[in-house]
């Protein structure tokens, strides 16, 4: 494992190459921590009046996502830098360029957390075009 593949960051380890793994695009193969663990429930584009932001619009959802799952870390005492794993369920994958640019404009030069996206036949509105949950290591 080359130095390039791990990468300490406070108190997680992110490796994005293992040996014998592809090295992923977007995301980091394997973060570990210890600490406390936050769960976030799967989180979809609604603001506080429970409105959809962006209908149709996957890129104007994407940035609500975030910034609720923001506001969900941040009851927690977390935030973006203590995410080791998100999980993206979509309505359609050609969605994950704009669920991307909005992850990057949330985490910013922040190490990227282990990922997986599922492109599902439906979310339980069908305005509804993503959600996205998130688990967070907070150091004790």
């Amino acid at each position: 494992m080359t130095m390039e593949s791990q990468r300490n960051s406070g108190s997680l380890t992110h490796i994005a190459e293992p040996p014998g793994v592809a090295p992923g695009t977007g995301y980091t193969q394997v973060v570990s921590g210890s600490g406390r663990l936050v769960a976030v429930s799967g989180q979809v584009a609604f603001d506080e009046e429970r409105r959809l932001v962006g209908e149709g619009d996957p890129k104007a959802q994407a940035r609500q996502v975030f910034e609720n799952l923001r506001r969900c870390l941040a009851a927690a005492g977390a935030d973006f830098s203590h995410v080791v794993k998100l999980t993206y369920f979509v309505t359609d994958v050609a969605f994950m360029p704009a669920i991307r640019e909005a992850r990057n404009e949330a985490l910013g030069d922040l190490p990227l957390p282990a990922s997986s996206a599922v492109q599902v036949a439906a979310l339980f509105l069908p305005e509804v075009l993503m959600e996205i949950e998130a688990f967070a290591v907070v150091p004790e």
